[in-house]
């Protein structure tokens, strides 16, 4: 008793609606494609296809079992395709998508260390802000900033990062420290305008979620600029850990209000396809996971 032929067996008679064309796609006699559906269904004890002279269809257990059958067949070929990547050599072009700051900041110091681990790779990579389409711009790979994964994408967390309300004691001094969320529609906010959020900055405190409506004085799209402004005392800023965790440490920007928590997005790497993933992709995501693993 094969189980693995038998699942195989039927997910081809479904997908080719008929045991020929099963018989055809697996390469074996129509006789034992329907003697393989035939134990199966005897093993489970119930009918999974209903048979007429014209067509075949799934009972509701069938339904039910095709579902199964397809995740555990794609399991197993991603489980063999990881194995054989270990054994071919990992060279060729890969075209990589990173966002502008994330890009220069935390990515662009790795980039050599994977030339050197890999001297047959050959990186092309773009730094935009904006959400590429992988498949019709070409891209291999990307690593976005997000809440959530696209679904429609395979996905990896590579690391979070969390966004960071800060201003420098120059402000401070002169229009005086917030103490809660609320107290910012009366400060200077110099605002990141790709935030999906937009003017509405959420936080998470001590007495639960606060939603607050700022007034930016400055909007770009740019989180340096964002940065830039508030290093000359301009306003209060919002902006991801890793690109101000520099100046907190070095005293040019303070954390403001760190009882209420703002947002933290996860760092993915996304690709096409879970299938056929090739060698040189898989080895890349694999050397950001490992790279990435304990940024702060």
């Amino acid at each position: 008793m094969d189980k693995f032929l038998e699942m195989k067996t039927f997910a081809a008679v479904v997908d080719g609606g008929s045991f020929v064309q099963a018989a055809d796609a697996l390469a074996m006699s129509k006789p034992a494609v329907s003697r393989h559906v035939a134990e199966l269904e005897q093993r489970l004890g119930v009918r999974l296809l209903q048979r007429t002279t014209r067509k075949l269809s799934l009972t509701e257990e069938g339904r039910l079992f095709y579902g199964r059958c397809k995740t555990v067949l794609a399991d197993v070929e991603v489980a063999e395709e990881e194995i054989t990547a270990q054994s071919v050599a990992v060279k060729g072009l890969i075209k990589v998508n990173v966002p502008v700051s994330f890009g220069l900041l935390e990515l662009a110091p790795l980039w050599p260390d994977f030339m050197a681990k890999y001297p047959e790779v050959e990186l092309d990579i773009t730094l935009a802000d904006r959400i590429v389409d992988l498949v019709e711009e070409g891209y291999d790979l990307a690593v976005r900033i997000a809440r959530l994964p696209n679904s429609t994408l395979v996905s990896r967390k590579l690391a979070s990062t969390r966004l960071v309300l800060c201003a420098s004691p120059g402000y401070l001094r002169r229009h005086g420290k917030p103490k809660h969320p609320s107290e910012l529609t009366a400060h200077a906010v110099l605002s990141y305008s790709l935030l999906a959020s937009g003017d509405q900055w959420s936080f998470e405190g001590p007495e639960g979620p606060v939603v607050v409506t700022v007034k930016p004085v400055l909007r770009t799209n740019s989180g340096d600029t964002c940065i830039a402004a508030a290093r000359k005392h301009k306003g209060v800023v919002l902006q991801p850990s890793f690109m101000v965790n520099a100046d907190l440490q070095s005293g040019a920007l303070v954390e403001l209000m760190p009882d209420y928590r703002a947002i933290t997005f996860d760092i993915f790497a996304v690709y096409p396809t879970r299938q056929y993933v090739s060698p040189k992709v898989r080895a890349l995501i694999d050397f950001l996971a490992r790279a990435l693993k304990n940024t702060p």
